[in-house]
């Protein structure tokens, strides 16, 4: 993860700019380096991956233009050989020097071209302008806001702009901004043609697609990690990874340490692929008093995200304070494709579509969001198999009529692409789905619950809750997590579209707390 920053304009107060750059300084500890292009200035905190040499360190420069981008750029290699027979040089081996040459050759059509997990800004020395764009699935951050003047500033974090901008909204995923204007150049939730694969055929394109998509994420000039929660979508990433890999790949989970249920699946796991596994055990203290931090890091008040975000932040932070390992892969993004435990409610395949969709497109907002503040304040860097482009798009493609479950096992999809093929022993490949905020332990929750119970009587409750019109709070826990984001981030609540949810106008899922653990059909999920 790096961090960027662009002051698209006259800077009226560099103090304040520096004291808003300062606050991402975890996303990038190696390097910092601002850059006054003549109309304003573009600020990088860098962490070496692609490239570690100092040659590596942007801003990049290119005939008076400039450009910063906290990315991965897959098979840049093919592009930069492009460029150089038309004539270009390249200083270093990073993967994002190639922007502004790409800019220069195709405009912002060069961003629809990536193949990338990216966001990024580029100062226009030929026309003074600067543009801005986002990976479709917004899998690395951008926010953007106004100052007083209105000028735009653009951020990799919320908290970088608390204090010089009046609204801060993130930056839609798949959008570039130019002339003023958000132009949308990949809509990638929106199915152009339905694909009418038949199953077997599904299944394997499935598999080879994801295979390709943990391949592009394992090349690095750093080392390699991988989040392991014993469950489906963490264990298959690692499965793979372990074939790639020519020595034993480093795994890591953590939970409770009075009922750590992922860690007993994730030492099956472990043991099966013979990974090098690490075990991170959190106590009751250690979630209540990370919480406020969390909350901080995230920037959201999102009751799902936070939960989730507990077990993760604290096994980030083991792996930066005990480990050399600085890339992490993890598995997000395999819900919203092949479903939820609640999308088994669905009341039609076209029902379960438009959800995918809208989760899609949300994603930026709820676990991207929480596996990137994670990750990156432990300066670590995500990467998501799951959310590569063209997986993705096959996924989104299909017949929802094969995805919605028909068949008694959520994902079967992904799980009989896999099936036979000895990279996951049948127990973990055909296991219920737990959540991983509740299957680190389902005391867990509980605990963050009794918790807020017991900062609010009844009347307190319902007093404070309705002083917020947007998002309102409905449960103790809920606005306990409000009140600290506004302490971080005041008046800022519509950078959150609304609270991860259950589909409330299906049956079965009119429920008032996000656990699957409150559904009809969690079963046996997490024992």
């Amino acid at each position: 993860m790096c961090s960027i920053f662009g002051y698209c304009g006259t800077v009226p107060d560099m103090d304040a700019f520096t004291r808003g750059f300062v606050k991402t300084k975890s996303r990038g500890p190696d390097d910092t380096r601002i850059v006054d292009t003549g109309n304003g200035i573009l600020g990088f905190h860098r962490l070496s991956i692609m490239g570690l040499t100092p040659s590596g360190m942007q801003p990049f420069e290119l005939h008076g233009s400039y450009s910063v981008c906290n990315g991965e750029l897959y098979g840049f290699e093919k592009d930069r050989e492009m460029l150089r027979k038309k004539g270009y040089t390249f200083a270093s081996d990073s993967d994002c020097e190639i922007l502004l040459p790409l800019y220069f050759e195709y405009g912002t059509e060069l961003f629809a071209r990536l193949d990338a997990e990216f966001a990024c800004i580029l100062y226009d020395g030929r026309t003074g302008e600067y543009i801005a764009a986002r990976d479709p699935i917004g899998i690395r951050p951008l926010y953007y806001g106004y100052d007083a003047t209105g000028t735009i500033l653009f951020a990799s974090e919320a908290k970088n702009l608390v204090g010089l901008s009046d609204r801060i909204m993130p930056f839609p995923p798949g959008h570039y901004y130019k002339d003023g204007r958000f132009i949308c150049y990949s809509d990638i939730a929106k199915t152009e043609t339905v694909c009418y694969d038949d199953t077997e055929t599904a299944c394997v394109k499935i598999r080879e697609k994801l295979i390709g998509g943990v391949q592009k994420r394992l090349v690095a000039d750093a080392k390699v990690g991988f989040l392991l929660s014993g469950g489906l979508d963490s264990s298959l990433v690692c499965a793979i990874a372990a074939r790639e890999s020519e020595t034993p790949i480093r795994t890591f989970a953590i939970g409770m340490s009075e009922d750590a249920i992922d860690l007993k699946y994730a030492k099956q796991v472990a043991d099966f692929i013979g990974s090098d596994h690490t075990e991170v055990y959190m106590t009751p203290d250690e979630v209540i008093s990370s919480l406020e931090d969390v909350i901080h890091l995230l920037g959201t008040y999102d009751i799902t995200t936070i939960r989730a975000s507990m077990g993760m932040y604290l096994v980030c932070k083991a792996i930066h304070e005990r480990t050399d390992v600085r890339v992490i892969l993890t598995g997000e993004i395999s819900d919203e494709l092949f479903g939820y435990k609640y999308t088994d409610f669905a009341p039609s395949a076209e029902a379960f579509q438009e959800e995918a969709e809208k989760r899609i497109r949300e994603l930026h907002m709820y676990d991207v969001l929480r596996a990137d503040r994670c990750i990156s304040v432990n300066s670590l860097e995500a990467r998501v198999p799951f959310g590569d482009l063209a997986f993705v798009r096959y996924v989104m493609d299909l017949d929802p009529e094969k995805k919605i479950n028909t068949y008694g096992k959520g994902k079967y999809l992904l799980r009989h692409a896999f099936e036979g093929l000895g990279y996951l022993p049948d127990s973990i490949l055909w296991r219920e789905k737990a959540a991983f905020s509740d299957a680190v332990g389902h005391s867990m929750v509980d605990y963050l619950k009794e918790y807020a119970a017991s900062q609010y009587t009844d009347e307190e409750f319902e007093e404070k809750r309705l002083q917020y019109t947007y998002a309102q709070p409905f449960t103790k826990e809920s606005l306990l997590y409000r009140e600290i984001f506004e302490k971080y981030y005041p008046g800022q609540a519509e950078m959150i579209i609304d609270f991860w949810m259950p589909n409330k106008s299906w049956e079965g899922c009119n429920v008032d707390d996000p656990s699957a653990r409150v559904l009809s059909n969690y079963g046996d999920s997490g024992k």
